[in-house]
């Protein structure tokens, strides 16, 4: 009844979202390309429940709002937009809520068609949105076969110099049968002949080469398991069929362009990176802020699960540590780390856990971070984060040393959250320095990866 509750709240929301329309943008805008086309195919898929980088460096790739400037690239009649699917990465509650939001956010920025993985259809149907979703787009699935309702396939027409032609998308599983199967998903052969297109799932790389030999009778394959943020083409990208993937993470769009030159159809793929300079639109960012407002009054914040700690021991708070080491903690008051839960109320995200948990002590654990009305002395990254839980170590003045659990740098500081972090550590490393140098031999430990001290 909860979520429930909360995704009606967010369907009003956004039908005041979608009142507002797309906002004008403020930033870069992609040129459309010079070359004449017939149609523009944009592909993504495998958000996994990312909407927009966490924003805690610079040079993060991705968002829904920042997509909008690309998808604009091609002119709305010219275009074709179409998500391969795995929308979110769970069935938690907040994957169901983040479901719900991606879902307005491809009505927002004109998806055409999206293809539902078999756990994305439970999901949907679950959700109640299935009925709903074909006023906005297009939905096929390989599971076609779990709801009546829902196509494998699905055909868009367009016309060039008087001529018109058939865009098919269809979707199927290598895991439920040969891949011969899925030449009767087209059915028979118009004139002109149309441009086929397959999201095939479980097409593993060692698999996909002998699949393409039998997929001739199509002109490009999507791949739509592979791994990698960015799309690219897989083998030859001369050969037909022409393999491809759409990206995980919505780092990237690719850009599938379809020719027609003296009647030859040709077609041309390239990634397209959705980066921080690109115009954001308005109309997905209330969306966004909409999705924070839920999580916030669902209380998913205080309501996270919490591992057990070793009988007695604590969370005290950096603040407790203060008398014994009044200078490590004055100099850690200036870093960046102190403040760092005021980063996330800056952008609205201080109750989303999944942000929250990089921007507090102990958030996983009993006796940790509850939110900052609980637990004010567990805000941002301290001492603990790094050293343990400190109960014990103050209550014998030090008698006992801190323990786990500890975090590791790389625990928050993933190319994800910190895309320069990976190969500058020591860069890093120095800017969070807050003890004596020389270091006291005996008081400090030593960072693996950087050679550091860590204390």
């Amino acid at each position: 009844m909860r979520l429930a509750a909360y995704i009606a709240i967010l369907l009003t929301g956004c039908l005041c979202v979608l009142s507002v329309g797309m906002g004008p943008p403020k930033k870069r805008e992609v040129k459309p390309a010079g070359k004449p086309v017939l149609l523009t195919v944009f592909l993504t898929g495998n958000e996994l429940g990312s909407m927009k980088p966490c924003g805690c460096s610079g040079g993060q790739l991705g968002g829904l709002g920042r997509r909008s400037a690309v998808l604009r690239s091609a002119a709305k009649d010219r275009r074709l937009i179409l998500d391969v699917g795995s929308l979110v990465a769970g069935d938690g509650e907040q994957d169901l809520i983040k479901f719900n939001v991606i879902i307005r956010a491809f009505e927002l920025l004109g998806y055409d068609l999206v293809n539902l993985t078999k756990d994305d259809l439970r999901l949907a149907r679950n959700l109640g949105l299935l009925g709903n979703m074909g006023a906005y787009m297009k939905v096929i699935s390989a599971d076609a076969a779990a709801d009546a309702n829902v196509p494998v396939r699905f055909s868009k027409q367009v016309a060039l110099d008087g001529k018109r032609y058939a865009v098919t998308v269809a979707s199927f599983d290598m895991r439920s049968g040969g891949i011969e199967q899925a030449e009767g998903l087209f059915g028979p052969e118009p004139n002109p002949p149309d441009i086929k297109i397959l999201i095939l799932r479980g097409c593993e790389p060692d698999r996909i080469d002998s699949a393409a030999r039998k997929l001739g009778f199509v002109d490009c394959v999507v791949c739509a398991d592979d791994a990698d943020d960015r799309p690219r083409v897989i083998g030859d990208p001369g050969r037909k069929p022409l393999v491809i993937t759409a990206g995980r993470l919505g780092k990237y769009v690719g850009r599938l362009d379809i020719t027609a030159v003296k009647g030859s159809l040709g077609l041309r793929f390239q990634p397209m990176a959705v980066t921080e300079d690109l115009a954001e639109d308005q109309a997905l960012t209330r969306l966004y802020e909409e999705y924070q407002l839920i999580v916030k009054e669902s209380g998913l914040l205080e309501r996270q699960g919490r591992i057990s700690l070793a009988e007695g021991l604590k969370y005290a708070g950096s603040a407790s540590c203060k008398a014994c080491h009044t200078y490590e903690y004055e100099m850690w008051s200036k870093k960046k780390h102190a403040d760092a839960y005021a980063t996330l109320e800056k952008v609205g995200s201080a109750y989303d856990p999944e942000c929250v948990v990089c921007h507090s002590v102990g958030m996983r654990y009993e006796s940790g971070f509850v939110s900052p009305e609980k637990t004010p002395q567990l805000k941002d990254v301290g001492c603990e984060n790094c050293h343990g839980p400190g109960s014990e170590h103050i209550e014998t003045a030090g008698e006992k040393r801190t323990v786990e659990p500890r975090s590791e740098c790389m625990d928050c500081h993933t190319p994800d959250n910190s895309a320069n972090y990976n190969g500058n550590e020591a860069e890093y490393f120095e800017k969070i320095i807050h003890w004596r140098e020389p270091n006291a031999p005996g008081n400090v430990k030593i960072d693996k990866k950087t050679g550091g001290s860590k204390d």
